[in-house]
C-alpha cells in the first residue's frame, strides 16, 4: 500500500465515524512559546485539549506535519526523520476509551477500510498503575475483546503515561506494536516482548492517549470533567511496515529520490546508506519548512533550516553527488506532496530559489573555510619548523600537529566549516583533532542556545501576563492605525512582545515621520479610552477574507478562523483581525498600564519597517 493511500484511508475511515477532517497546522506554530516547530501531532490542538472549544466540533482527524531535530544525529537509521507526518484522531470530551481502542484496532486490521494488518502479529501495552493512578483495567478489558490476553502487557509511567508537565491534563495511554519478523514471534512473555522491542523485531505503530486526570504540582488530584482522546500513528513507520521494507527510506516516500541520486552519485546506496538517507531526509524537511515560512538564517527556525540544508550538501559531497542535482530533488518532493499540501505548489518558485541560494552560499563558505583551515595548518607547520631548528625534534613538546578544540570550534561556528570536514582534512595531513574537547565546547554552546531559546517568542508572545496581553491588543490597534495613516498595503510582518515593550514589524517602503507616529499613538490611546470591548467569533476563512478582515499569513489558519473585533457600544470598529492569542476583554483595561507610546521606528529589512512601543505613566 502506497503512502498516499494510507493517508487517504485513515482520513476517510474517521470521517465516516463522525470526525471533521482538519488541515495540518504549519510547521512553524502560532502563539506557542514552548518549541520552534510543531514536533507532535497533538501540539497544535493543545488549547482545545485544555478545554477551549474547537470550531470544527468534538471529533477531529488530521495528518499533521511535524519536525524534530533534537535527535538529528540519529537521522538516517531505520526509524529517525527530521520531517514526518502524524495521523491522529481526537475526541474533545466526546467518545472515550472503548471507541478509541476499537477504532484503532479496526483501522489497523480491517482489509476493506483499514490497513489490513495481520491481527496475530499485534501486541498491546496498558498502564500498570502507580501512586497517582490505578491500573488501567478499563483499557485492558476492551483490549481483551480484541486480542489474546497474553499479548497485553502492563507497563509503567515511562512507557504508558502522558503528561504535559507538572500541571494540567494527563493520563494513561495504550500502545500497539507489530511483529516485523519473517517467521512471526507468536506468544511471548513480558521479558521476551521487551527484548523483541529492543531488537526492533516488534515496533510501535499506534498510540492512544486517554486524558482523564488533572495534575497539580506534579500530583494527580482528580479526574477531568471532560475526558479527551489523543491518538497518533506515523505515516513513515506504517508505510515501511505495509511495504515490508527495512525502513521508510526504502518505501515510496523516498525511493524515487534515492534512485535518482544513485544514477548521478559516485557511490552506491548500499555502500553509503546513511549519507543517502540524510540527504533525502534533510532536503524534504527543507522544502516543507521553507513552504511554511521558515527561511534559512542565523537564528531560531532559520538556523535549523540552514543547518539541515548544509548537512545535506555535506552528505551529498560524501557520495559524489553534485549539488546541481539539489534543485531536481526539490522538484521531486514538491510534485509528490503538492496535491496534499497545496502551499508547496503555490510557493514552488520561492522554495527552489531559497534552497539553491543557500546551497551556493554554503559552497562558497566551504571554500572560505578550507582556505582558513589551510592558513591554520601553514602557521602550525612554520611553528613546527622553528621548534625543530631551535630545540631538535626530540625536544619539541608543543602540540603543533594538533587542531585544538578551540580552533575546530572557530572553524565550525565562525567560518561555517563543518567539524566532519575539519576531521577529514586533518587526517589527510596526519594531524590530530581534539574531538573530545570540541564536543565539550559544542555541548556548552548548545546548552546556552537552549537557554536562550526558552526565552524566544512564538507568535510574538513572551508569555500571557496581563501586561503582555494588553500589549498584544495594542498591536491590533497599532496595525489598524498604521493602515489608516499609510494605506491598506500595510500588513503585519512579525512581532515580539514582552512585559517591557512591544516590537512590531510591518510592510512599508519608507520611514514613517514622527508626526504620523503621533497620530497613530493617538488612535491606539483613544481606542483604549473608548469603552470598546473585544468580541470573538468563529467564521469560515473565505467569509473572513471576503468581509475584509485584516490578517497576515492566511495560509497558516484553518478553514474556520477566529476573528477579533474591537468595537464600542455605538458600533465604531477600531480593529477587526484574525488572531489566536490572548486579549483584554475591554479596551479600557489597557489604560491601567499607562499611555501607549511609540519610542522608535526603523528599518527591519527590505520593504519592512519596525516599531517599538512602551507604556508610559
Amino acid at each position: 500500500m502506497q503512502s498516499h493511500e494510507i493517508r487517504k484511508r485513515f482520513l476517510a475511515f474517521f470521517e465516516k465515524r463522525g470526525h471533521t477532517i482538519i488541515p495540518s497546522a504549519p510547521l512553524v506554530p502560532e502563539n506557542d512559546p514552548s518549541v520552534l516547530f510543531n514536533t507532535a501531532g497533538m501540539q497544535p490542538l493543545v488549547p482545545y485539549l485544555l478545554g477551549e472549544k474547537h470550531p470544527s466540533g468534538t471529533r477531529l482527524a488530521d495528518a499533521q506535519k511535524c519536525v524534530r531535530t533534537n535527535d538529528i544525529e540519529e537521522v538516517g537509521d531505520n526509524t529517525h526523520f527530521t520531517f514526518f507526518e502524524m495521523l491522529g484522531n481526537w475526541s474533545l470530551g466526546d467518545y472515550f476509551k472503548e471507541d478509541a481502542i476499537k477504532w484503532s484496532y479496526e483501522f489497523l486490521t480491517d482489509k476493506e477500510e483499514g490497513l489490513g494488518l495481520d491481527p496475530s502479529r499485534l501486541y498491546v501495552s496498558v498502564f500498570e498503575g502507580d501512586e497517582n493512578a490505578p491500573f488501567d483495567t478499563e483499557a485492558e478489558s476492551v483490549w481483551k475483546t480484541l486480542v489474546p490476553a497474553n499479548r497485553i502487557y502492563s507497563m509503567g509511567v515511562e512507557d504508558n503515561w502522558w503528561s504535559a508537565g507538572d500541571n494540567g491534563p494527563c493520563g494513561p495511554d495504550s500502545e500497539m506494536f507489530y511483529d516485523r519478523t519473517k517467521e512471526g514471534l507468536g506468544d511471548m512473555t513480558f521479558e521476551e516482548f521487551k527484548a523483541a522491542d529492543e531488537r526492533q523485531d516488534v515496533v510501535e505503530i499506534w498510540n492512544d492517549v486517554f486524558m482523564q486526570y488533572l495534575k497539580e504540582d506534579g500530583v494527580v488530584v482528580g479526574e477531568l470533567d471532560n475526558k479527551n482522546i489523543d491518538t497518533g500513528a506515523g505515516i513513515e513507520r506504517l508505510t515501511a511496515i505495509l511495504q515490508d521494507k527495512e525502513s521508510a527510506y526504502e518505501t515510496d516516500l523516498f525511493a524515487d529520490v534515492i534512485a535518482y541520486m544513485e544514477t548521478h552519485a559516485e557511490h552506491a546506496y548500499e555502500d553509503m546508506k546513511l549519507a543517502y538517507r540524510v540527504f533525502a531526509d534533510h532536503i524534504r524537511a527543507g522544502v516543507f519548512l521553507i513552504a511554511d515560512g521558515a527561511l534559512p538564517g542565523n537564528k531560531d527556525q532559520g538556523y535549523i533550516v540552514r543547518r539541515l540544508l548544509r548537512r545535506a550538501v555535506r552528505y551529498a559531497q560524501s557520495i559524489g553527488l553534485e549539488t546541481t542535482h539539489v534543485e531536481h530533488v526539490v522538484h521531486m518532493y514538491i510534485d509528490k506532496y503538492g496535491s496534499i499540501y497545496t502551499n508547496l505548489e503555490e510557493k514552488k518558485e520561492s522554495i527552489v530559489q531559497e534552497i539553491t541560494k543557500e546551497v551556493k552560499k554554503f559552497e562558497q563558505t566551504l571554500k572560505q573555510g578550507l582556505k582558513e583551515f589551510e592558513r591554520l595548518v601553514d602557521v602550525k607547520n612554520k611553528r613546527d619548523n622553528i621548534a625543530v631548528q631551535e630545540f631538535g625534534s626530540f625536544n619539541c613538546t608543543s602540540r603543533v600537529n594538533e587542531i585544538s578544540a578551540d580552533e575546530a570550534f572557530v572553524l565550525a561556528t565562525t567560518y561555517g566549516f563543518p567539524f566532519e570536514m575539519v576531521k577529514e582534512e586533518a587526517m589527510s595531513r596526519d594531524l590530530f583533532v581534539d574531538e573530545a574537547g570540541y564536543k565539550l565546547l559544542l555541548k556548552e554552546h548548545q546548552a546556552k542556545s537552549r537557554t536562550a531559546a526558552e526565552g524566544k517568542f512564538k507568535g510574538g508572545l513572551g508569555g500571557d501576563s496581563p501586561k503582555i496581553t494588553a500589549f498584544h491588543t495594542c498591536t491590533h490597534l497599532l496595525l489598524e492605525g498604521l493602515r489608516k495613516e499609510l494605506g491598506d498595503h500595510v500588513n503585519q510582518a512579525g512581532s515580539n512582545i514582552t512585559d517591557e515593550r512591544t516590537r512590531f514589524d510591518f510592510t512599508h517602503h519608507e520611514k514613517v515621520d514622527r508626526e504620523t507616529l503621533d497620530r497613530i499613538e493617538d488612535y491606539v490611546n483613544s481606542a483604549a479610552a473608548s469603552g470598546a470591548r473585544v468580541h470573538i467569533e468563529d467564521m469560515p476563512k473565505d467569509q473572513a477574507q471576503a468581509e475584509g478582515v485584516v490578517g497576515s499569513f492566511w495560509e497558516k489558519y484553518p478553514d474556520v478562523v477566529k476573528v477579533y473585533t474591537i468595537k464600542d457600544d455605538k458600533g465604531v470598529i477600531y480593529s477587526r483581525e484574525l488572531c489566536g492569542g490572548p486579549h483584554v476583554q475591554e479596551a479600557g483595561e489597557i489604560q491601567q498600564f499607562g499611555t501607549f507610546k511609540i519610542t522608535k521606528e526603523s528599518s527591519s529589512s527590505a520593504g519592512v519597517r519596525r516599531i517599538k512601543a512602551v507604556f508610559q505613566d
